[in-house]
């Protein structure tokens, strides 16, 4: 059994070997912009960025690792220069409430100058 022929395709424009380059305009500028064009534009106005800075940073971190049947693990890491780490579910807990009290205690969230004078 032999495969059919396509039948024949009967087209009555001639198709080209090679594309052929789009007309270009004559008087278009070659560099720059269009002649007529505004240079200052339109003003706009320009409103208050909804996701603006508010000055708040972040300064300490706490990653916790706890994965179900493995050890868990932490670390407490702070801008000050603070960097604890701990393995063993009491001793991460331990650090997790260390970390909680080196709020109070951090000179980058509660600095001492001036304090004494007040």
């Amino acid at each position: 059994m032999t495969a059919p022929t396509p039948p024949a395709l009967d087209c009555p424009t001639n198709t080209p070997n090679r594309p052929h380059a789009a007309p270009q305009p004559v008087d278009a500028a070659g560099v720059g912009e269009p002649k007529g064009v505004a240079r200052q534009g339109v003003r706009t106005a320009v409103g208050a960025d909804p996701h603006g800075d508010d000055g708040r940073r972040p300064i300490a971190w706490l990653h916790i690792v706890a994965p179900r049947g493995v050890i868990p693990t932490a670390t407490s890491k702070c801008a000050c220069g603070r960097d604890r780490s701990a393995i063993g579910k009491p001793r991460v807990l331990a650090l997790i409430d260390d970390h909680a009290a080196h709020r109070d205690a951090c000179p980058l969230r509660n600095p001492q100058e001036g304090r004494a004078a007040a």
